[in-house]
């Protein structure tokens, strides 16, 4: 199945608290989170956006008195369905904190693109999405108030966005993989981002235990 490049989604759904129970979302999910900011410790989780590459994008808000969210938790804990993350590094770790599940079967396009795009530095999605997908992304909202009561227009558009693709860039990245043969490596590598996150949660995120 080829995957379409959107420049905007067709539609944008604000669920609060969880998923609805009708919802389906096949064998593989575009995963993204927002935050208070970029510390596990102290920045609460505040959206998750969701799509199945179709042009949909799900967003549930959380509030700050509850994480109560069992069809999002059971949905993240499947392992039949693949979670497509751009650095998922980051979000396993949010997602464990306040769902309470281990995050399973990922694919983050961020990996792939550091182990196939070797002739660059520039892995953010912005980066990844102008090159492969030829759409430029707007990273204005990035630093708003997402743990706001109502969530701007503008915010909930750039939420979206960060999901919108990734079932495409996956799907490009993972056509480079299998051409210079790296496509097994970057399974191990994302089979590996469990501990990875368990490391950077301990207090090991900064420090390379493989180091002499």
């Amino acid at each position: 199945m080829k995957f379409e490049a959107r420049k905007n989604p067709t539609s944008i759904e604000l669920h609060k608290g969880d998923l609805p129970a009708s919802l389906d979302f096949g064998d593989c999910v575009a995963v993204d989170t927002e935050t208070q900011g970029l510390n596990h410790n102290r920045d609460r989780l505040c959206l998750a956006q969701l799509s199945s590459g179709d042009g949909v994008c799900h967003l549930v808000q959380f509030s700050a008195d509850g994480y109560k969210a069992p069809r999002l938790a059971t949905l993240m804990s499947d392992p039949k369905v693949t979670k497509i993350f751009h650095f998922a590094r980051f979000d396993v770790v949010v997602l464990k904190k306040y769902l309470g599940v281990d995050i399973n079967s990922v694919y983050c396009t961020k990996i792939a693109s550091r182990l196939i795009r070797t002739y660059t530095d520039h892995h953010g999605l912005k980066h990844v999405t102008k090159e492969l997908l030829k759409i430029d992304l707007s990273k204005e909202q990035q630093s708003s108030d997402w743990a706001a009561e109502d969530l701007s227009d503008d915010q909930l558009k750039y939420a979206a966005m960060d999901v919108l693709n990734l079932h495409a860039l996956k799907e490009r990245l993972d056509i480079m993989l299998t051409r210079e043969n790296r496509m097994e490596l970057a399974q191990s590598c994302f089979d590996f981002l469990s501990t990875r996150g368990q490391l950077d949660a301990m207090g090991w995120g900064y420090m390379d235990i493989f180091a002499h």
